[in-house]
């Protein structure tokens, strides 16, 4: 399929969870004003502290673009994101949906480079922002254990997914509207590590070469690692637990099945082998 030239209209789902003292009132209604080509959904994914109230004065100042979405009960990331993401699929026409932090650690601003590159690659339906991703002027500030960490995390997912991402796990990605359905129509399996569930749906939906034909990551220029991440140390210990559990919901039955075939191809071979008579 080949996008239209028309810039079109876009969707942001921001998932916020306990944001009342850390979201920046000035900078989202200031975007929302100026940008109305972009929806923005915010989802209270069922906080404890006053982001509700926060939401609704964001939403009273710049309504025109601004989405409010409750969730009752704290959920996690990736029910927050689904949540947000099929509210815009349903109640507007926008082009491509994607989602940021709520911190803004990649800025409105980066958001946007990522969907010029949308646009200016007619055959990429998906765009990850990566902070991985070598560059001449990019600022990326993270805690060295945490690059670490990531970095061993990121061995761990290329074997579950068998494909060369840099950055899986950047809170900034843009997809096509028509994608939408097909990635979140089903509740996923992690709080925390959907952005790896999401790439191992559309793999099985249309196969490895499919996808690396629509996919494509850009550098993000400017990254900052905020304080007060909703990621604490005990998420991250669970971390390998939790690819654990997404690998055998995926591929474990793949891999068995590919085993079984192993076996059975090895057994007839050695079968054939006994039954053929021996050449004189």
């Amino acid at each position: 399929m080949e996008k239209s030239t028309n810039k079109g209209t876009h969707g942001i789902v921001i998932p916020c969870y306990n944001e009342s003292s850390r979201l920046d009132l000035s900078t989202y209604i200031e975007f929302a004003r100026h940008n109305k080509g972009t929806v923005l959904c915010l989802v209270n994914d069922g906080s404890a502290d006053d982001t509700r109230a926060t939401l609704a004065e964001i939403k009273n100042l710049a309504h025109d673009n601004v989405y409010i979405c409750h969730v009752a009960k704290n959920a996690g990331k990736a029910n927050a994101v689904r949540q947000g993401s099929l509210l815009l699929h349903r109640e507007t026409g926008v082009d491509t949906i994607g989602f940021l932090d709520a911190d803004l650690s990649t800025s409105f601003a980066e958001y946007q480079e990522l969907v010029d590159a949308y646009h200016e690659n007619t055959e990429k339906l998906i765009i990850f922002g990566s902070r991985n991703l070598k560059g001449e002027g990019i600022h990326i500030e993270r805690n060295p254990i945490r690059k670490l960490l990531s970095e061993f995390i990121r061995l761990l997912i290329y074997f579950i997914i068998r494909i060369r991402i840099a950055d899986t796990q950047c809170g900034a990605k843009v997809f096509a509207r028509e994608l939408i359905p097909g990635i979140y129509q089903q509740a996923f399996h992690s709080r925390w590590l959907f952005d790896i569930e999401i790439i191992l749906r559309l793999r099985l939906k249309m196969g490895k070469p499919r996808l690396l034909h629509i996919f494509k990551e850009k550098a993000l220029n400017e990254w900052v690692h905020m304080e007060g991440s909703k990621l604490g140390l005990k998420d991250a210990v669970m971390i390998p637990l939790n690819l654990l559990k997404i690998w055998k919901a995926y591929n474990y039955h793949t891999s068995l099945k590919k085993i079984k075939q192993a076996v059975l191809q090895f057994s007839l071979r050695r079968y054939k082998k006994l039954l053929l008579p021996k050449s004189a």
